[in-house]
């Protein structure tokens, strides 16, 4: 029997176009605490979310990057921020930001859910925290735009595993 955390790893893609219907607000906690459970250098857990369903702020939040459409067809959005004020090295915090990040699309998956890493709107990324009222203490690290997909056939590929492995020992 097949591993369920490897099939939603080999079967999650990129989801960037969504139904109209409504994510609950129960569900979009249980994303974020997947999130909460990625490691972290000394166990300092320096993510923070803010999480948004109002149009009237993704509606904001999508002019603030190129792929503002996706922005707006996504029924639901989620900041993921580092705190500065509990980092201890940037370089780790930021790998664990990422590792929280895709604890939270392999969540969305396994909830039946699409989800896509935004990370253009970091060029933004002032503006951003301007519209979602956040101090400077938090650093944005990418939007999650999340939703019901309107469509599931996905196609992606993968290079032969011996590309990647430089050397065995």
């Amino acid at each position: 029997m097949p591993s369920p955390i490897l099939t939603a790893i080999t079967q999650r893609r990129s989801i960037r176009e969504f139904t109209d219907q409504p994510v609950a607000a129960a569900t979009l906690r249980e994303i974020v605490q997947a999130g909460v459970w990625a490691p972290s250098g000394l166990n300092n857990q320096p993510w923070r979310f803010v999480i948004v369903t109002e149009a009237a702020i993704r509606s904001r939040l999508s002019e603030q990057t190129h792929y503002g459409h996706i922005v707006l067809a996504a029924p639901a959005l989620i900041a993921v921020y580092l705190d500065r004020k509990t980092m201890y090295d940037e370089l780790k915090d930021a790998q664990s930001a990422g590792a929280c990040i895709q604890n939270m699309l392999l969540a969305a998956e396994g909830l039946g859910l699409g989800a896509v890493w935004l990370g253009q709107i970091l060029k933004n990324k002032e503006n951003v925290s301007r519209i979602l009222g956040l101090n400077g203490d938090l650093e944005l690290m990418a939007i999650i735009a999340i939703g019901h997909p309107s469509r599931r056939d996905q196609q992606s590929h993968r290079k032969p595993l011996a590309e990647f492995i430089v050397k065995e020992l």
